[in-house]
């Protein structure tokens, strides 16, 4: 029996809210509850017990319904006078809102015990245990209730569920809305009162003004009342934009242990089917993470969201709950209606609301917009919880219960549709993985439709082989699952190396003769496992249920990485993005030319250069001259010098500006300053020419005052001319949307994070994206381009829809050219951090991978907003200059991943 929290979260010289108090009724206990409309308006449900009242908050009330189970959030313990509290407690303070008395009487045990010491005792033990069972004879709530401690809500979650008796119903019992002792609401007690029910009358006490905008996040219980959001600003900064439509959900990446971090919040990892919710004007629609609809799948849910009048677009989990509040997969694999259990749709992300798109803004902010928003009317859809809670100690809880595991998200995390993000990490208690299933085996002298699933991953284009699992389904399950096997039945199998099905182990030495059958691999299920052994193969696998939300060709083995190698690349990444947000004071970037004078003369590194005609329009549509591209270049040299230097140049001129008439120039001979540096080449017919090399800002804006608006530089530096510093993958569009460019970008992504090859992708400032692979000029251009040949082959298997290698444009027949030809002596592309010969002023921009997403434009990035850009990111691509990869070992892992 103790009242320090209580105690210590209140000053009473502030609050009229009572210290102590003890019941003098030596024969009968009290409950009450009240009603209190505080940082969100929910229930208080008080019983009298060992001296004081142990207390629930219930967010949405009691329900007189056996089949509602209300979520009760056990709170620190109250002073037995607290019963009789009612009106203000002032703003500011804990708990600061209205209080009304909702209901209150005496209570028992549903035993029959005598006595109340006998009673509360036995009360005691219950509630130790986690299951009190009590009869309740208030005004309002009667007959017998219980409190059941939920393993999925935390240490302080339970259930409040109503029993079958004569006192069940489904009306709401929450609509009778006045306080027992004053006959007040809520409104009308915050409304005319000025003053707190204490010793039975009222007693004057400061009453403050209400917010104007309620504010406060309904997961307080979770994410902490300290957390103060205003929702109407966050929505004015979000971006207009149509609803998103054929997306897919952002994933987490699976790591290996849980970790303590401030800057993360933590969930449970549900059991269920992931599915994302668009509501737009009455209509809802539900899919899978792989597209499918599960509107009539999951029908109860599809017709709850249905009636919903909102217009959004929400990420959640649907699953099916046992009787502890655990996720049962095999249930929800199994369900085909109501009867096979209630379905509950976890709602834990908000993509889009109301004509905004939230997807740019931080994690903490979408939550607390879905929690001011989201309907809590039915708890067949729940609000997801958030804990800010220590990982370690959140994730030994997910284990004691027997949860799948538990996801950490960085609270300032953007939301990357059909991404696996390192900023959504997974932890799972129990090892689990999706795996096809390419057959199975039937024993002699079995009676079983089969004895076990064949099973593979995908690495590459070649399906593995990963073992056998034979126990986890019923007969009943398996003759559905031959249902779905019979139009599969294929001659040959579809491993890449044939499985011994008779294979002995040391568990089983003299195993059964099977048979095996060959499926077509389409077919995806998920086992549970112990290990791995080192040929590949789960050990002692079990069935868990069949997933229709997986498509099997983006089945492969998941691996877990290392939590401190992710955790490092997050926060070096989240350096990048603010180390330089506010410049040291001295580092604004300075303009090269006054506003005024026409022509200029300026010392560039100790060389005298001249300006001319510098209020000349480049680019009309967007009004930028002459002046305000030396300006550019002059403050962007630091970024795009190590891009040029001690490299030839292309020079592509365009003196009349973007529209008009432009040449290339690559002989500088005789015609370049006397400072600045050649190269020689010779001609087809002999002649000896000489290339502008770059050096410095002096060179670099000697180019652009000969109407250089993009910069072309070599891939090769004159000390190495023959060997490139990286090999380059042009995405060169047709007829095709940008969101399509992107797509190409991802999938080239893929392919070299699958063979462990580093890349860097940037726009091009025209039409297409720039993928760069760094080789530090360890070998030539003939093997730059073989490797580069072998990439795009391998994306165009992936994409051949509207990707081509031909290089010529009338074979292309309109498709994407994925041009593997650029990594050749001689051969330039527009360099990054160069400004484009395009209306909008484009730039070719280096960018992070996770930008590369549906929804990135070309003119995201110009002549206007580079420099800033730059002075927050700074130079994404170093890494393009920097160690090489090792050609023949990625050559040889792609022969290994993709045959």
């Amino acid at each position: 029996m103790s009242l320090e929290k209580y105690t210590a979260k209140r000053d009473f010289t502030k609050t009229a809210e009572p210290k102590a108090g003890r019941s003098k009724d030596k024969n009968k206990l009290l409950f009450v509850i009240q009603k209190h409309d505080a940082t969100r308006l929910h229930y208080d449900f008080r019983l009298e017990m060992d001296g004081v009242l142990k207390s629930w908050a219930v967010p949405k009330g009691p329900s007189t319904d056996p089949k509602v189970k209300r979520l009760a959030m056990m709170v620190e313990d109250h002073p037995f006078d607290y019963r009789n509290f009612e009106g203000i407690i002032p703003k500011g303070e804990y708990g600061g809102g209205t209080v009304i008395v909702w209901d209150e009487g005496t209570y028992e045990p549903i035993e029959e015990i005598k006595g109340k010491k006998a009673q509360e005792k036995h009360l005691l033990k219950q509630l130790n245990e986690g299951s009190l069972k009590i009869k309740l004879h208030g005004e309002k709530l009667n007959g017998e209730f219980a409190l059941v401690k939920t393993h999925g809500m935390g240490e302080n979650g339970w259930l409040l569920i109503k029993h079958k008796d004569d006192y069940a119903s489904t009306k709401d019992i929450t609509k009778q809305d006045k306080s027992i002792l004053s006959g007040k609401t809520i409104e009308t007690m915050e409304k005319t009162s000025e003053k707190v029910w204490k010793d039975g009358k009222e007693q004057k006490v400061k009453k403050k003004p209400k917010a104007a905008v309620k504010t406060d996040n309904k997961n307080e219980e979770a994410v902490g009342a300290d957390v103060k959001l205003n929702v109407q600003d966050i929505l004015k900064k979000a971006p207009k934009s149509a609803m998103p439509t054929g997306m897919k959900p952002m994933l987490a990446t699976l790591v290996d242990e849980p970790f303590d971090n401030e800057d993360w919040q933590y969930e449970v990892k549900w059991d269920g089917y992931r599915a994302l919710a668009f509501l737009n004007k009455g209509n809802a629609e539900l899919f899978s993470r792989n597209n499918k609809s599960f509107d009539d799948k999951f029908y109860p849910i599809h017709k709850l969201l249905s009636k919903w009048k909102l217009n959004a677009v929400f990420d959640g989990e649907i699953l099916v709950l046992n009787e502890k509040g655990i996720s049962n997969f095999g249930a929800l694999q199994n369900w085909r209606s109501e009867a096979d259990g209630e379905l509950v749709y976890y709602i834990f992300d908000l993509l889009w609301y109301e004509g905004k798109n939230l997807m740019d803004l931080p994690l903490v902010e979408r939550q607390a917009v879905l929690n001011e928003i989201l309907p809590t009317d039915d708890d067949r859809v729940r609000l997801g919880k958030v804990f800010k809670a220590s990982g370690i100690d959140f994730f030994a809880a997910a284990q004691k219960m027997g949860l799948e595991g538990i996801i950490a998200k960085k609270t300032d995390s953007l939301y990357s549709p059909d991404r696996r993000s390192k900023e959504w990490l997974k932890i799972k208690v129990h090892k689990r993985q999706e795996v096809i299933i390419g057959g199975f085996t039937k024993n002699e002298d079995t009676s079983k439709s089969f004895s076990s699933l064949l099973l593979g991953v995908y690495e590459g284009k070649k399906l593995r082989y990963v073992g056998k699992v034979g126990t986890g389904f019923s007969d009943k399950v398996q003759k559905e699952m031959m249902k779905l096997f019979k139009p599969l039945i294929i001659d040959e199998t579809p491993f890449e190396e044939i499985p011994d099905v008779n294979k002995p182990s040391r568990f089983r030495p003299n195993p059964p003769r099977a048979k095996a059958t060959w499926l077509k691999p389409e077919l995806v299920c998920e086992v549970a496992f112990t290990e791995v052994t080192d040929d590949g193969v789960f050990r002692h696998p079990s069935f868990q249920g069949m997933r229709e939300d997986k498509k099997a060709t983006d089945v492969v083995r998941e691996k877990e990485a290392e939590t401190d190698e992710i955790i490092e690349q997050v926060e070096k990444e989240e350096d990048k993005h603010h180390t330089a947000v506010k410049p040291p004071k001295g580092k604004e970037p300075k303009t090269l030319l006054n506003p005024k004078e026409q022509t200029q003369v300026r010392k560039i590194k100790g060389h005298e250069l001249k300006f001319t005609n510098l209020s000349k329009v480049y680019w009309p549509e967007d009004k930028v001259t002459k002046r305000d591209m030396f300006n550019y270049y002059y403050q962007v040299a630091e970024y795009i010098m190590p891009y040029l230097k001690d490299r030839p140049q292309s020079l592509n001129r365009f003196p009349g500006g973007i529209h008009g008439p432009s040449f290339y120039q690559k002989d500088v001979k005789g015609k370049a300053p006397d400072w600045a540096k050649t190269f020689p080449y010779h001609t087809s017919d002999g002649e000896d020419k000489e290339y502008l090399v770059g050096t410095d800002e002096a060179s670099l804006l000697w180019m652009a005052s000969l109407g250089c608006i993009e910069m072309n530089p070599w891939f090769s530096r004159v000390q190495s001319p023959d060997n490139p510093d990286y090999c380059v993958i042009d995405l060169d569009p047709d007829k095709h949307t940008f969101d399509q460019v992107v797509e190409a970008a991802q999938e080239t992504k893929k392919i070299l994070d699958a063979i462990d090859v580093p890349s860097f992708c940037k726009t091009s400032g025209s039409t297409g994206m720039h993928i760069y692979i760094p080789l530090n000029a360890k070998y030539s251009y003939d093997q730059s381009q073989m490797f580069a040949k072998i990439i795009v082959s391998l994306v165009h298997q992936q994409i051949p829809e509207y990707t081509s290698l031909e290089r010529m444009i009338s074979a292309r027949k309109g498709k994407m050219y994925l041009d593997f030809l650029q990594n050749r002596p001689g051969a330039t592309i527009a360099g990054p951090y160069s400004l484009r010969p395009k209306v909008g002023a484009t730039v070719s921009m280096p960018l992070h991978w996770d930008e590369v997403k549906p929804g990135l434009k070309m003119k995201d990035f110009n002549i206007f907003n580079a420099i800033d850009r730059l002075r927050v990111e700074g130079d994404l691509f170093k890494g393009v200059l920097g160690k090489g990869i090792d050609l023949k070992k990625a050559i040889e892992k792609a022969k290994t991943v993709f045959g």
